[in-house]
């Protein structure tokens, strides 16, 4: 059985994966407060961007976090297409359980059902995400472990969907996208200690790409865009100062 070791490169990965996984937390509620203070394309808009950012965060933590993923007695490759499946899968559920709150009707409902999906999303993300891996030997998976990592998916999810709800104040916000990032994380880690491997040495070449040649390049791609999605959300005037820019411009005396 082969040694796993979940921080090659010491601590710079699994403080990188958090900081990823508390930029997206923050961006999507961020973006999921000013959707619910919109109306009409505004609103579809900004739980568009809520949910890529969470996706993006969400699948950028889980590739940061797997590039100090190493097994002695074989070296580590991944499938490209599976590893894209992955990222789309994350934005397409994360986006259902977004919209669920975003337009549904019954709150409690709207929540319970979107943070259910959004979980889902999220471990389906990660699982999909494994399955990718190629190397020499047999990855196994301990099932209790598993359906720990799932639940507290779902758990942490239901938890940002409610702040989304209900948390307006910038600082009550940040407090909950940390507090997202760490839950995002101890389900990443939860799933990865789940895993077990029986290395089976073999000279053979493996099919598929490094971390390097293809996780890397797509993992600052993606920091990129949440960071210019960052930068966006912070220069866009909020519901509120638009309605305060109009007032503003009703009372100034006429020329």
């Amino acid at each position: 059985m082969g040694h796993l070791d979940h921080a090659a490169f010491g601590w710079l990965t699994p403080v990188l994966s958090y900081a990823m996984a508390c930029i997206g937390a923050a961006l999507g509620l961020r973006c999921t407060v000013r959707a619910l203070g919109a109306t009409g394309r505004s609103r579809r808009n900004w739980l568009i961007t809520a949910a890529s950012a969470i996706g993006s965060g969400i699948w950028t933590m889980h590739f940061v976090a797997m590039l100090g993923f190493a097994v002695t007695g074989t070296d580590i490759r991944y499938n490209v297409l599976l590893t894209i499946l992955s990222l789309l899968v994350a934005m397409v559920v994360v986006g259902a359980g977004v919209f669920a709150v975003g337009y549904g009707k019954d709150r409690t409902r709207s929540l319970l059902l979107g943070g259910l999906a959004t979980g889902l999303g999220v471990a389906g993300m990660h699982y999909l995400g494994m399955a990718a891996l190629r190397l020499h030997g047999t990855v196994h998976y301990d099932p209790v472990l598993v359906a720990l990592s799932v639940v507290i998916a779902v758990v942490a999810a239901t938890a940002a969907l409610w702040a989304g709800l209900n948390i307006k104040a910038p600082v009550a916000v940040a407090v909950a996208s940390l507090v997202m990032g760490a839950a995002v994380s101890s389900m990443h880690y939860t799933g990865m200690i789940a895993v077990s491997v029986d290395v089976t040495p073999s000279g053979a070449a493996l099919p598929g790409a490094t971390a390097m040649q293809f996780i890397f390049p797509l993992a600052v791609g993606l920091g990129s865009y949440l960071f210019i999605t960052a930068a966006f959300v912070a220069l866009s005037p909020s519901a509120r100062e638009r309605a305060d820019y109009a007032s503003a411009e009703q009372l100034a005396p006429a020329p």
